[in-house]
């Protein structure tokens, strides 16, 4: 073949995992790479220390490069650096030193506003003795401003690849084959193409850019890699071996493709409505994959909030505010876990005995249907697809004559709301007491309890999760924590749990010493 592969699953792929596969995996991984007809494989990142935690092949350590490359031996490997977060003094500092032995190449993601800054780095990169790729971004709005290409002028000493990126998943094969002719005006730098899936479209653009002359292309294990993920390895491979007559290893790539699918359905990765309409409009994909990910807005809403954000709309409407009283000095909220139905009883007796003062207020719709019957004033605290949720739990919305309780104006998801229910809607003016974020429906919860004017709230049903958990959860659990530990910081508010819990500082009262 007149072109190279380059697979880059334990990069790309790290951004669901941060950075971190398990061992046995990425042995399985090594091998089938060394098995099959892929050129290069890029590792991971090679970076400085970085804020929070970032796992293994984010840095790249030498032990890590050495044991790689003892299973590669005959791969070219390869690792990446953000140009954002690179400066010429850390490669004089030696940041690269440690993979002198293992690495041939250093890729070099850029922004194209940042081109003429990427040159300065890429000569200390090349002087450092590797092979330097570019790896360009947003592919789909070059022909906006071209002038970032100037900079490669009488670089082809220093540049061994120039990618081009199809970051937002959205170009078409014509808009291929026209920038392909935009950068071979300007250079003759070998060129690459990496493209993402938002559209399925990966396949198709990745065979016009060999066709065009492309002299490398990127592709990953199932495809895994950032939002919606990016051509998939196993399907350029069998296309080149059925267009080709490329030699396969179908019992090493079957392998592995197993062992990344049961990856995949933990981290769900590939494309989706969202994916589509953000690769369609070149809309950043970093915010679909959080909202995606955290699997609390319906479809619906997310494309609501990136038509938003395409127009650079804050939200659609307001809702009336829920106002700030003294109405209920007691409230008891209800959480999503299974601790909130099993005891019930003991939950409706309490609010018996201590009578109008106290409120129930609902940290989502889950739990709603097993309390209707409850006789006091009770709150739906709605985040995300809560409005759904709450229409299969009552059945019909002309039932619901509680408040719903929507999270402050502006909302970044934009509002969808059930006509059905819009006269007993209400927003907060604010989530004032914790900055963890404005989409919990427990943050939300806890607030309208203070805005109602309570004083001791109660916590039902926040159980936490076992240590055995998904990413979505964990992101979950840990963003409940900070809003716990941030309630039970008020002054002059008392935040206790009737039901057991794993989170932590959090005082509990058993419900039944108190009936």
């Amino acid at each position: 073949m007149n072109f190279k592969i380059l697979d880059c699953t334990l990069r790309d792929g790290g951004y669901y995992t941060n950075w971190d596969f398990n061992d046995a995996l990425v042995e399985e991984y090594a091998l089938a790479m060394e098995a099959l007809p892929i050129d290069y494989v890029e590792v991971g990142y090679r970076s400085p220390s970085m804020k929070g935690y970032l796992g293994k092949y984010f840095y790249c350590p030498e032990y890590i490069l050495k044991k790689l490359k003892s299973l590669m031996p005959s791969k070219e490997l390869t690792i990446i650096l953000n140009e954002k977060d690179i400066t010429v003094s850390h490669i004089e500092e030696g940041l690269l030193n440690p993979c002198k032995q293992y690495v041939s190449t250093v890729r070099i993601a850029i922004d194209p506003k940042n081109m003429q800054r990427a040159v300065v780095l890429a000569k200390e990169v090349k002087k450092a003795g590797f092979s330097v790729a570019f790896n360009v971004m947003y592919m789909s709005n070059w022909k906006e401003d071209t002038s970032f290409l100037d900079y490669l002028e009488g670089l082809d000493e220093i540049i061994d690849y120039f990618y081009m990126v199809d970051s937002y998943g959205g170009v078409m094969p014509e808009d291929v084959k026209e920038t392909i002719d935009l950068v071979r005006a300007k250079t003759s730098i070998p060129l690459g193409f990496h493209g993402h899936d938002n559209l399925e479209m990966a396949l198709i653009n990745t065979i016009t850019a060999i066709d065009a002359g492309c002299d490398i292309v990127d592709a990953t294990i199932t495809g895994m890699g950032r939002g919606a993920g990016n051509l998939k390895t196993e399907l350029l491979l069998t296309y080149l071996e059925s267009a080709k007559k490329l030699p396969v290893a179908y019992r090493e790539l079957s392998k592995v493709v197993s062992e990344f699918e049961e990856l995949r359905k933990h981290y769900q990765w590939g494309t989706s409505l969202p994916y589509m309409f953000s690769g369609a409009k070149s809309l950043p994909q970093k915010q679909v994959m959080e909202w995606v990910g955290m699997n609390r807005y319906p479809l619906g809403s997310i494309i609501n909030a990136l038509n938003n954000q395409k127009q650079e709309l804050k939200d659609n409407f307001r809702l009336p505010l829920l106002e700030k009283s003294e109405k209920h000095k007691i409230a008891v909220v209800l959480g999503a876990g299974n601790t909130s139905r099993e005891h019930k009883v003991a939950v409706q007796k309490f609010i018996e005995k201590v009578g109008k003062k106290t409120c129930l207020v609902h940290a989502g719709a889950r739990n709603v249907s097993e309390y209707l019957d409850v006789n006091c004033d009770q709150y739906y605290s709605l985040v995300g697809f809560e409005s759904d949720k709450l229409l299969r739990q009552i059945g019909d919305f002309s039932k619901v004559t509680q408040v719903c309780v929507y999270p402050p104006f502006p909302r970044r998801m934009g509002t969808i709301i059930p006509e059905d229910i819009k006269a007993v809607s209400k927003e907060v003016s604010a989530i004032a007491f914790t900055d963890a974020t404005s989409d919990s429906p427990m943050a939300l919860a806890i607030q309208t309890a203070l805005d109602l004017g309570a004083k001791q709230i109660y916590l039902v049903g926040f159980d936490g999760y076992d240590i055995n958990i998904n990413h979505n959860q964990f992101v979950i659990a840990h963003e409940n924590q900070q809003v716990i530990d941030a309630a039970v910081s008020i002054d002059g508010v008392s935040v206790k749990t009737f039901t057991p819990t794993k989170y932590k500082n959090l005082d509990i009262i058993s419900l039944y010493s108190l009936l």
